[in-house]
């Protein structure tokens, strides 16, 4: 096992250093200046903006020079956790992400770790209780509720649940009150769980509808094999056979999903996050589009692209824990 992680970490260096080139070549083949845009923005949105400010922009960030040796500067940068400086928000790209990293951890968590925690016991239920009332109701619902985009359902949500035409129940803007600062600790904390109810739902019943078939699949298939009808035929219950001797080997295709854990839960929501004005990961990127602002760009780029490849590691290493017939190594008579 120990051999197997390292050669897979020693793969993920290579594989990084393609993922970064063809990430940097599309972002810079893309239409749109961040010079012209920076400059336009300093000259307060005037129409004067003279070629020479556009042309001082571009050496300041070092945008004048070729593709080539801007991305060689940015890998010698980037060995030591140096993302260079914002050009929208003229900090270091660092110090923008520190401030939503944290926010998004906590929304896609939080969604993630609910989704698990609902969907593992659906999946159980519908495929123990197979082609009952019950189990059909939920099929249909949970494909209905896959069928449906984010954006629309958060703007349903907004209109019926969030002061729009019908009730006013759930906050809709950010993530705290006005004067939530002035709260006790319960307050605060009550503010802030009002404040990610709707963005959280929108952000875990898609996933919640596909766990939860994935998990009714493989635990139908789990318990179809013949270990399992030989623990029902010495007697053990429903529930001993289903809990301890199904569930455990229906994990695996919930542990191949895991992979996508990590980039989830610092990429963020771009949709959910611009739509509940969310000040995360998601929102940054997209401010970072509009802006091209490159530094960030390849920043959340690189962090997400790593955080995919340690996830896939990550996976390959719980199959073993799960079932412990996987082995990545061969070995010896």
């Amino acid at each position: 096992m120990t051999s197997y992680i390292i050669k897979r970490i020693l793969l993920m260096i290579p594989t990084m250093f393609g993922i970064t080139i063809v990430t940097f070549l599309i972002i810079h083949l893309a239409p749109g200046d961040p010079a012209a845009m920076k400059a336009r923005a300093a000259e307060g949105m005037m129409e004067g903006i003279t070629e020479e400010a556009i042309q001082k922009t571009r050496e300041l960030y070092g945008l004048d020079k070729p593709l080539h040796v801007q991305y060689w500067s940015w890998l010698k940068r980037i060995v030591t956790l140096d993302f260079g400086e914002s050009i929208k928000f003229k900090r270091p790209v660092w110090d923008v992400l520190k401030e939503r990293i944290p926010i998004s951890i906590r929304l896609a968590l939080t969604a993630i770790v609910l989704a698990y925690i609902i969907s593992i016991p659906l999946g159980i239920y519908s495929a123990s209780h197979q082609y009952s009332r019950l189990d059909r109701g939920m099929t249909l619902l949970l494909f209905i509720l896959y069928s449906l985009p984010s954006f629309w359902v958060a703007t349903m949500l907004i209109v019926f649940l969030g002061g729009g035409d019908f009730l006013d129940i759930f906050p809709v803007f950010g993530l705290s009150s006005i004067g939530a600062a002035k709260m006790g600790f319960w307050g605060r904390f009550w503010d802030a769980a009002w404040h990610l109810v709707l963005p959280i739902f929108c952000m875990t019943y898609a996933s919640l509808a596909v766990l939860s078939r994935y998990m009714r699949t493989a635990m139908l298939e789990v318990i179809r094999q013949d270990y399992i009808t030989t623990a029902r035929a010495k007697g053990l219950s429903e529930k001993v056979v289903i809990l301890k001797h199904a569930l455990r080997n229906s994990l695996i295709p919930i542990v191949t999903l895991l992979s996508g854990i990590l980039p989830a839960v610092m990429g963020g929501s771009i949709i959910i996050e611009t739509i509940f004005t969310i000040p995360g990961m998601g929102r940054l990127a997209w401010e970072a589009i509009l802006a091209r602002d490159y530094p960030v760009i390849m920043a959340e780029f690189t962090i997400v692209s790593f955080l995919t490849l340690l996830g896939i590691l990550l996976s390959d290493v719980l199959y073993s824990v799960v079932d412990p017939r996987i082995a990545f190594e061969r070995k010896g008579a």
